[in-house]
């Protein structure tokens, strides 16, 4: 089972890490962060199905947030690479898109890369803050 979500900004997207720490009773297998000019997408994905119950409560967080998501089939390329395997550098190169972060929700990998972006742009962008 995964979810997909578009977020305007950062600090959304850090409530979702905190909110998947929290919950540790969610079977989160990995969760991709990638960041785009205009916001961040990112893909939760579960170990199983959750039970109906928890698939609601998690939908009605995230659609507090952002909204679901399909991607353009550049970006489905991407998410699949990233499940397949293959490596973050490797797959940046490949299709030029920022993956922040792929794996266990880091909030470290998205606070790294909101530091690096602001500080080479001279100035912090709405979909940073």
């Amino acid at each position: 089972m995964e979810f997909i979500y578009f977020l305007a900004n950062a600090s959304l997207t850090l409530r979702v890490v905190e909110y998947l720490h929290s919950m540790t009773h969610l079977p989160v297998r990995f969760m991709t962060v990638i960041h785009q000019i205009d916001g961040w997408t990112i893909k939760v994905k579960m170990n199983y199905s959750l039970e109906p119950q928890q698939r609601g409560d998690f939908r009605a967080f995230m659609n507090e947030l952002g909204v679901a998501y399909e991607p353009e089939i550049r970006l489905q390329m991407v998410l699949w690479s990233l499940e397949t395997g293959q490596s973050p550098v490797e797959v940046m190169r490949r299709y030029q898109v920022a993956v922040v972060s792929h794996g266990i929700p880091d909030r470290n990998d998205i606070e790294a890369f909101r530091q690096q972006f602001t500080r080479g742009l001279g100035y912090c962008p709405e979909t940073l803050a």
